[in-house]
Parts: C-alpha cells; sequence; structure tokens
C-alpha cells in the first residue's frame, strides 16, 4: 500500500513536468539550441544509427580512393620499368584476381557483418577471444602510415608550386635531381607541406562519412580519372610513344625471376590497402543491400585501371625523351620533371601531373585517418570533431619526424634506417602481412562458414556460386602467399 501510494504521488509530479517539457520544447527555440547543439552527443549516447555510404556510387568512389594512392601513380610505374614491364603486369594481374581480391572481401565481411572499427568488429564477432588484437594491429598501422605518407604527399604539394612558378625551366637532371634533395633535407617547407597536407585530410574527415568522405569522394575519383587520361591522350602522341606502349604491354618473360613474382605479389597486396584495418572500416559502412563480391571487384578493377594509366602516362614520355624506363623512386620527383620541360605544353601537363599525385594522396589518406579517428569515437568514446583533430594532431607530430629524416633529424637512426624509412619498413613488412594474415585465417578458419556466405549472399539474395573457390583460396592459397610476402620482407625468404 505504501509502495502504490508513492509511485501515485510521483506520477502526479512527473506526468505535468514531461508535458509541460515536451510542449515547452516544441514551441519554442529550446529544442533548436539545446537539442541540435548537443545532437552528436546524443546519437552517440543513445546509438541511434550508426553511419553509412548513401550510395552506391559513394560506396564504390571512397573505396576505390581508398586504394587508389600514390602507390599506383608513384611506385607502379618505376617497380613496373625496374622488373621488365609487360610481363611485371601480367604477374601482378594474376595475383589481384587469385589473392588479393578474396582478402579484400574477407575485410569487408568483417566490417560489415560487425558495423564497427577493426577493434570492436573483432570484439564482435569473437567475444572473449584475443582477435581484437589483429584490429587494433590495423589501427597502428594506419597511424603509422599516415605519418610518413604525409610526407610524400607533402612533397607533391611543393611540387605543383614549382610547376606553377615554372622552376623546372631549363634545369638539365643534375639540377634537378639537386633540386629535389635540397628541397627534402629542408627543415621548414617539407614540415609546412606536411602539415598542410594533413590539415585536407583532417577537414574532409571531422564533416564524418557521408558529409566529408564519401562527398569528396565522388568529387576527387572522378577529377582523377579526368586528369590521368588527358595525361595519356598527350603520352601517346608523344613520338616514339610505341616504344612505351610496347614495353608496357608486351611481357618479355625472359626477364622474369623469383624477384619479379615477390614484388609483383607484394605490389598486389600493397596497393589495395588491404591489412591496415581500412576495407574493414569502410566495409563497416556499406548497405546490406550492395553486394560485397561485386564492390570488390569493381575497386580492385579502378586500383588497377588507375596503376596502368599511369603508365601509359609516363612510359611513352620516358623512351619519347631517351630516359631509362627502370629509374627508380627518383621518377616522378626527378625524371619526369624532366622530360615535362623538353615536352610542348610541358608547363601545363606538369602541374596536371603533380595535381593528380595529390588528388591520389588525399583520396587514401582519409580513408587511413578515417580507421583512427573512428577507433577513437567507438572504443575511447570520443566525439567525432574531438577524434578528428586529436589523431590528426598526434599523427602529424609523427609525421614531422619522418618528414626531417633528411633534415634535423638526420642523424638519428634504427638498425640502420632513418624515421621514415623504418616506418616505411615496419608497416609495410610487419604490420600488413601480419594484419592481412590474420584476417585470412579468421575468416578461413574461426569465422562459421554460413555467417559468411550469409554475408556475401545478403541473406540469400544473391547466389554464390564462388563459395567453395572463395573458401579454399582463403584458407589455403591466401595465407600462405601472405606468409612469403613477410618472409621476404624481413629478408628470410630470397630467390
Amino acid at each position: 500500500m505504501e509502495n502504490s501510494e508513492n509511485f501515485d504521488a510521483n506520477e502526479l509530479i512527473e506526468v505535468p513536468l514531461i508535458i509541460l517539457f515536451f510542449y515547452f520544447c516544441k514551441y519554442t527555440n529550446y529544442k533548436v539550441l539545446f537539442v541540435k547543439k548537443n545532437e552528436r552527443y546524443m546519437a552517440e549516447i543513445n546509438n541511434l544509427q550508426r553511419q553509412g555510404f548513401a550510395s552506391k556510387f559513394g560506396v564504390i568512389a571512397a573505396t576505390a580512393g581508398s586504394a587508389v594512392g600514390l602507390g599506383n601513380i608513384w611506385r607502379f610505374p618505376y617497380v613496373t620499368g625496374t622488373n621488365g614491364g609487360g610481363a611485371f603486369i601480367f604477374i601482378y594481374l594474376i595475383f589481384v584476381i587469385v589473392i588479393v581480391i578474396n582478402v579484400m572481401l574477407c575485410e569487408f565481411i568483417i566490417g560489415r557483418s560487425a558495423q564497427k572499427n577493426p577493434v570492436g568488429a573483432f570484439k564482435k564477432l569473437a567475444p572473449g577471444k584475443h582477435w581484437h588484437f589483429v584490429g587494433l594491429m590495423g589501427v597502428v598501422a594506419a597511424f603509422v602510415i599516415l605519418a610518413f605518407y604525409s610526407t610524400v604527399a607533402g612533397w607533391t604539394l611543393e611540387y605543383i608550386f614549382k610547376s606553377i612558378t615554372n622552376a623546372f625551366s631549363n634545369k638539365n637532371p643534375s639540377e634537378l635531381s639537386s633540386m629535389f634533395d635540397t628541397f627534402k633535407s629542408g627543415n621548414f617547407l617539407p614540415v609546412l607541406w606536411q602539415l598542410v597536407f594533413m590539415g585536407l585530410t583532417v577537414w574532409i574527415i571531422i564533416s564524418g562519412v557521408q558529409k566529408g568522405i564519401e562527398k569528396y569522394s565522388k568529387i576527387l575519383m572522378p577529377l582523377l580519372l579526368i586528369i590521368i587520361i588527358i595525361l595519356d591522350i598527350r603520352a601517346i602522341t608523344l613520338p616514339c610513344a610505341g616504344k612505351g606502349l610496347s614495353f608496357l604491354f608486351n611481357p618479355d618473360f625472359s626477364k622474369v625471376t623469383g624477384n619479379t613474382i615477390l614484388q609483383a605479389l607484394g605490389q598486389a597486396f600493397f596497393s589495395l590497402s588491404v591489412g591496415m584495418g581500412t576495407l574493414i572500416t569502410y566495409g563497416s559502412y556499406i548497405n546490406k543491400k550492395e553486394n560485397l563480391a561485386n564492390t570488390a571487384v569493381t575497386v580492385a578493377g579502378i586500383d588497377t585501371l588507375v596503376a596502368i594509366l599511369a603508365g601509359i602516362a609516363i612510359f611513352p614520355a620516358v623512351f619519347a625523351f631517351g630516359i631509362e624506363p627502370s629509374a627508380g623512386p627518383g621518377l616522378v620527383f626527378i625524371t619526369l620533371p624532366n622530360i615535362f620541360q623538353q615536352m610542348t605544353g610541358g608547363y601545363i601537363f606538369s602541374l596536371l601531373f603533380f595535381v593528380l599525385l595529390l588528388v591520389a594522396a588525399l583520396t587514401s589518406s582519409i580513408s587511413v585517418l578515417e580507421v583512427v579517428v573512428v577507433y577513437f569515437v567507438e572504443e575511447l568514446k570520443m566525439v567525432r570533431r574531438k577524434a578528428t583533430i586529436v589523431a590528426g594532431v598526434l599523427i602529424s607530430i609523427l609525421g614531422i619526424s619522418c618528414t626531417l629524416s633528411w633534415g634535423a633529424m638526420s642523424g638519428i637512426s634504427f638498425f640502420g634506417k632513418n624515421i621514415f624509412d623504418l616506418l616505411d619498413f615496419s608497416a609495410s613488412n610487419i604490420f600488413l602481412p601480419i594484419g592481412g594474415l590474420f584476417i585470412v585465417l579468421f575468416i578461413g578458419w574461426f569465422y562459421k562458414k554460413e555467417f559468411t556466405r550469409q554475408e556475401l549472399s545478403n541473406n540469400g539474395k544473391f547466389k554464390v556460386r564462388y563459395f567453395s573457390v572463395f573458401i579454399f583460396l582463403v584458407k589455403f592459397i591466401a595465407p600462405v602467399a601472405i606468409a612469403i610476402i613477410f618472409l621476404n620482407g624481413i629478408g628470410l625468404l630470397k630467390f
């Protein structure tokens, strides 16, 4: 009886107050001032709905953008050039089809099944186990990668400025090489451009998935394709362009060695951003209506297409001006400026090329930063704006040490490597291969096959005739291939 009386008394007080508060919010600006100001907090606290990509084009643009980066336009051409051209591309394509697409699918499955960041995804799919350390490794890899990646991206900004000011004019190859080395070893400009690039990345990410990542990916990816096609058209109209195209597309298997195969396997693996949590994160934003297999194939196709188009833009010009196609990493910042200054319309095409590099770098950097940001939001309970700023600042601090690896901090080395090379080596040869290995082991051996089939078929909506082949490749072939990459990367396996 006493409890009943207490309940009635409380009800008499609470109900009118609730009604008054409701009408107060409805008919005044209080709702606008209070609710809108705090909506991001309310959404997170109440877990109302996790943002995802709004359209299929957005999915493809963002995910392809995460894969397409400096590796396609900077690394792919010189690796192709040093490994015999067309034969390398043929082997590369085989590895993309047989191995890398399936690793991508594994990450998509984990991300979309859990709808969480890489760490939270493994916690949800394998509760009570230690698989979440695989996700944590991906977050650490993303953090480290963006630190040194932003250094190289900063170089592209400097070279855009040099293109605008026509700084390459009347410079011979030796002078261009000295120009690059002098800039790289500076203590102010390289850091400034690195911070500007990080600022651009933070600015996009801070707006969220749909208004940030998706919106700008839908602008940047078409822009990238337009620029590279313009460069291709100019390249194939140069004298002796046919020799460059022949080098690129006619396989010469007599030049194939064990190292060629390892290089092709490594390039295929790293080019598509597998193993660092990016595709798990983006997979968590993919709508349940989307066909994951089609998305993976499309992304791999676009990534490979951009890499080949970059080769078409570069090799005809290399042969037209008598440059060695195996020029190495200096191909972009030393060799190509030399070519552009000799080319009719070179001023415009130089500017377009370095803008292309910047766009490619930006589409990748936003995906890498998102891995860290969504971890901070979901695991450390930060609001997105704060998480983005904190992640951006911390990565920039580490990035500055990378940028100064040829300047003020050039005397600092670990295991014979400067800070930039150490972080590059650690991410590329340790974090990514180990992360990728455990991801395929998780899907192949731990996660239930029926759950994998449900995710691939969208709960029976699509037929997955390839399922048995997929499971076989993920269980047996992909782990062996990734283990080979890892052993080669740390120097224990050489051909």
